[in-house]
């Protein structure tokens, strides 16, 4: 009898961090003889507790996961793609994406109440600038309070006895992950509040030597692999490179399939919400990389540059 492979899975040691590795890994080996053990790193962005900008932003959730996959403590690693970095690492392969859970932005309530319901002066909870800076448009009324934590303690700012707010946003990908979208009061509409780069998506990353179709590894990720969420990931990730703005930068991208080829959005934005520079381009799958550096070419000779500098100003 063939001993089953053992696949060695680093995660970091979130609820939702385990639960997407767990079940993007054994979307995988469905059908096929495997074993897998989730290995948990510590990183610095669950150690530090100040807001993203302040620490690095980009790499915080994902240096020391990738570190322990070059030091082959483990054979594949699983991230949030919205937290990779957009450099490539050296001796490292994105190898597998996954089909896409909902990239929209959800809102959070104490009372089940939608964003437009909600009365003037309203606290609403986030520790994204994108997210922030786009409430900010949306309800130039409403007071944005920064917050850190897992899933679980940001709902308990906006529900439960202890509730300290009226509202907060979250990924509606990772509630639904982790089995917390009965929470949800409302789905924000990407007219409304565009998602992040990549947002939605995992990312699952191996080591070069093991990306090889021919080896059983790579064989297995290449599998998983989704066409049509590779290319939007690609042009919303290129055009957020293309910026040089990080995961915790106010801007916004969402790439869809269409009938003939791929329609990306995208924006930058003050962080007051007052200022907003977006556009939009259309082109073929095949070339996803090179629509986003268009996109992202085009909000930069209309003004982008300078609100990722404000933005960078405030943020220090």
């Amino acid at each position: 009898m063939t001993k089953p492979h053992t696949i060695r899975v680093g995660t970091r040691g979130s609820l939702l961090a385990r639960t997407q590795s767990r079940s993007a890994i054994d979307a995988l080996t469905a059908g096929i003889d495997a074993r897998v053990e989730l290995v948990e790193v510590r990183t610095q962005g669950d150690v530090d507790r100040r807001p993203l900008a302040t620490i690095g932003g980009t790499g915080v959730f994902v240096t020391a996961v990738r570190q322990a996959l070059l030091d082959g403590e483990v054979d594949v690693i699983v991230h949030s793609c919205k937290d990779l970095p957009t450099a490539p690492a050296d001796g490292i392969t994105l190898a597998c994406i996954p089909p896409r859970e909902d990239p929209r932005d959800a809102l959070v309530t104490r009372d089940g109440a939608q964003l437009m319901d909600l009365p003037s002066g309203a606290r609403l909870g986030t520790g994204s600038p994108r997210r922030a800076a786009q409430l900010r448009r949306a309800r130039p009324d409403l007071e944005v309070v920064a917050i850190r934590g897992n899933i679980d303690t940001r709902i308990a700012r906006a529900r439960g006895p202890q509730a300290d707010l009226d509202g907060v946003i979250l990924a509606l990908s990772g509630l639904r992950r982790a089995g917390r979208d009965d929470v949800v009061a409302q789905a924000l509409e990407p007219e409304v509040m565009l998602p992040a780069p990549a947002q939605g998506a995992l990312a699952i990353e191996c080591r070069e030597a093991d990306a090889a179709a021919e080896s059983w590894l790579g064989a297995l990720l290449a599998a998983g692999n989704d066409a049509h969420t590779r290319a939007a990931v690609t042009a919303e990730r290129s055009l957020l490179a293309t910026l040089e703005a990080g995961c915790s930068a106010p801007v916004a991208a969402h790439a869809v399939p269409t009938a003939d080829g791929l329609s990306v959005r995208a924006l930058a934005i003050s962080p007051d919400g007052r200022t907003v520079v977006a556009g939009e381009r259309h082109g073929l799958p095949s070339a996803a990389a090179a629509l986003g550096r268009e996109l992202a070419g085009d909000l930069l000779a209309r003004g982008a540059a300078d609100l990722l500098a404000a933005a960078r100003s405030t943020a220090d």
